[in-house]
């Protein structure tokens, strides 16, 4: 079978008055965090007690063993993340839009089990950013009427147009790859730097809330296919709806959400020649705000 002409992939999402995600991270913050990081490296010996000279300092070793130990405790810090997640959840159940939440990171795939009423159960797997391999590590529990990534981004300079894109990338290929066991009905994407570290135009059109003194927008919403994405039986699956994804439209309706917060993610998949590709396309209020190429799917 002939193989056809493969589309090179887009790299800029098209734009209708829109985007991928709306917040951008700090104006000139990538600049700033480089000369930080060089002044700190550059000054890192005449700080603390170690008695070294700067040439000993930089022989040792100890820099990069600090820097190596911080790194591992950010990465490894569930603290914020647990409390934000558990301030919304508290606030659904206060309003009866869900019967209980408990936390089960520490036994099971899957961080957060949410009962909501007619006792459906949404599970929660919490993230961080979602440019790293991390994002690949969960696994849908089988007593999952929905299961939900949710995505708490610490780093104040990462670039949340960029994370995106490449977690919603990620998630589209496991759930090619391993099926049902990798499927998400839906991404959130919401955290405690949202308004604050990270420039939101929500809080512009006063779509927000008040938290502790600060303005907060509500989350956006990425709705994942129904199905499985295949290229003889499912090529082009159809996306959930919001009200099909409980825990997702609970969220968005209390805390001052609409349809404009939430986004499609359309997978196709089709064979060409021998070579299984994908194309992912990003729908928001009826206007695609991203759209891929046919990219080879690489993994078996």
């Amino acid at each position: 079978m002939a193989r056809k002409k493969r589309e090179e992939p887009s790299t800029e999402p098209k734009q209708s008055g829109s985007d991928l995600v709306p917040c951008n991270r700090p104006e000139g913050i990538e600049q700033q965090i480089i000369n930080y990081a060089d002044e700190l490296k550059e000054n890192a010996h005449v700080m603390g007690n170690h008695g070294m000279s700067k040439g000993e300092f930089r022989r040792s070793g100890l820099f990069r063993a600090a820097v190596e130990r911080l790194r591992g405790q950010q990465v490894t810090d569930m603290t914020e993340k647990k409390q934000f997640i558990a301030w919304a959840l508290e606030k659904l159940k206060l309003s009866d839009k869900i019967i209980s939440y408990d936390f089960e990171g520490s036994n099971d795939r899957h961080d957060y089990k949410v009962v909501l009423p007619g006792n459906w159960q949404s599970l929660i797997e919490a993230k961080g950013c979602l440019d790293g391999n991390n994002v690949n590590i969960f696994e849908r529990p089988n007593n999952a009427d929905e299961f939900l990534i949710w995505s708490l981004c610490q780093n104040p300079g990462s670039d949340p147009k960029n994370s995106v894109r490449s977690g919603i990338t990620r998630l589209g290929a496991e759930l090619i790859t391993e099926g049902q066991k990798k499927h998400v009905d839906a991404l959130i994407v919401w955290d405690m730097l949202c308004g604050l570290s990270r420039t939101c135009p929500k809080i512009l059109e006063e779509r927000c809330i008040e938290v502790d003194g600060r303005r907060l927008p509500p989350p956006c919403i990425y709705l994942f296919p129904r199905g499985i994405p295949d290229p003889k039986y499912n090529p082009d699956p159809p996306v959930w709806e919001l009200k099909d994804v409980r825990l997702a439209e609970a969220l968005l309706t209390e805390f001052g959400g609409d349809m404009r917060d939430v986004t499609e993610v359309h997978i196709k998949v089709q064979m060409n020649g021998q070579i299984k590709e994908r194309q992912t396309t990003l729908i928001r209020d009826q206007e695609t705000v991203f759209q891929s190429g046919w990219i080879e799917l690489k993994r078996t």
